[in-house]
């Protein structure tokens, strides 16, 4: 788990991808490895989820992936099962986090209010998912850390290149990023090499952030 943790931190950008099929789901991660992309979310709600999770940590040894809206802990151990380094949730439920401790697993619940935040931390999330990011603004970011500051952030909701930075610069540890990355018109249009620029530019823009934070 440590180890993805780190990896999470230190790369910061989580693709999150949602197709509607196999063959889609390994034509865009292979354009998001391409790009620079390490770590990628695969929701459940993609047909094949499970299997792909498995074939494709097969074939991408150093690519961290996750499973994405993990409603319940059935669903989080048939990912773990799968091969699945973290899991990812729209919402809290402890019984999710309880199964995916058991398992040595990274999971970030998404939550809202302080309370939620709160109690994700006391149910032994190591790191909570600030969801929908885009309706509260990086600002609610930053005042949540106040009071909260052992607690890390990943804004998921509304992220793009035009706003990135700001909230990591607010205090958000990772960002989850879907259609600004992984545009599923571009993936039916078969436009992989727009997604493998829009990787790229994004992985710049961390390297940039870390860069300036060091000087």
């Amino acid at each position: 788990m440590l180890h993805v943790i780190e990896q999470v931190n230190k790369h910061k950008i989580v693709a999150i991808i949602r197709t509607d099929s196999i063959d889609e789901l390994e034509q865009t991660v292979e354009s998001l490895y391409k790009g620079g992309i390490r770590i990628v979310e695969i929701t459940l709600n993609t047909p094949g989820a499970l299997e792909g999770i498995s074939s494709l940590q097969n074939k991408y040894p150093d690519l961290i992936i996750g499973a994405g809206t993990v409603l319940d802990p059935e669903s989080a151990r048939q990912s773990i099962l799968a091969g699945a380094s973290f899991l990812l949730a729209p919402t809290l439920k402890e019984s999710t986090i309880t199964m995916a401790n058991r398992y040595n697993t990274f999971v970030v619940p998404g939550v809202l209010t302080p309370t939620e935040a709160l109690a994700a931390y006391e149910y032994g999330a190591r790191m909570i998912k600030i969801f929908p990011a885009r309706s509260v603004g990086s600002k609610y970011i930053s005042d949540l850390k106040g009071p909260l500051s052992q607690i890390d952030i990943m804004a998921v909701g509304g992220i793009s290149l035009t706003n990135a930075e700001e909230f990591l610069k607010a205090g958000s540890s990772a960002l989850g990023i879907g259609s600004s990355l992984v545009d599923n018109k571009l993936v039916k249009q078969g436009e992989f090499g727009e997604i493998e620029k829009r990787a790229r530019d994004f992985v710049e823009l961390v390297n940039r952030y870390n860069l300036s934070k060091n000087l």
